[in-house]
C-alpha cells in the first residue's frame, strides 16, 4: 500500500466515524419504534446470520418461522441488517447492535429454562450428581 491509499484509508475510517456519530439518534429512534416488543428486540439481536429461523424461533418462544421471516424482510427494507447467503438459502444479519444504544434485551428461553431448572450454565457452577434411586419393588 502506497502513502497516498494510506491517506484515503484514513480520510475514510476518520468520515466513518463521524457519520455513525451523527445517525445513532436517528437510529436508535428507529430501532425502538420498529422494535417495539422484547419478543422482536430479542429476534433482532439473536440474528447475527449465524443462526436460523428455527434456532431463533426456539430461542424467542416463537413456534411460527413465518413471524421470523416476516420480522427479517420488513427489518431488510427498512435498512436495519442485510441478507448473507447461506448453504439452503439467505439469512438476516443485525446491522446493529442493540446493547450499542443501551437498548436491552430479555435473555433467550433456554438460558433462561437452564437457570431456572438449576442445570448449570457453566462448568465450574457443576452440581454433584444425585444418589441413583432404589428400585421400587413391584406388589404382586
Amino acid at each position: 500500500m502506497n502513502s497516498q491509499d494510506s491517506e484515503h484509508t484514513r480520510l475514510l475510517t476518520e468520515i466513518l466515524k463521524w457519520i455513525k456519530f451523527a445517525g445513532m439518534r436517528e437510529v436508535k429512534e428507529v430501532v425502538n419504534s420498529v422494535l417495539d416488543t422484547g419478543q422482536k428486540k430479542l429476534v433482532y439481536q439473536l440474528s447475527d446470520g449465524s443462526k436460523g429461523t428455527i434456532e431463533i424461533g426456539k430461542a424467542a418462544g416463537i413456534a411460527s418461522t413465518a413471524t421470523i421471516s416476516r420480522y427479517w424482510k420488513s427489518w431488510l427494507k427498512l435498512g436495519l441488517g442485510e441478507n448473507v447467503s447461506v448453504k439452503g438459502g439467505e439469512r438476516f444479519r443485525r446491522a446493529f447492535d442493540l446493547e450499542d444504544f443501551g437498548i436491552e434485551v430479555s435473555q433467550p428461553k433456554e438460558v433462561k429454562q437452564e437457570k431456572e431448572s438449576g442445570v448449570p450454565t457453566k462448568p465450574s457452577e457443576e452440581k454433584p450428581a444425585l444418589e441413583a434411586k432404589p428400585e421400587e419393588k413391584k406388589v404382586e
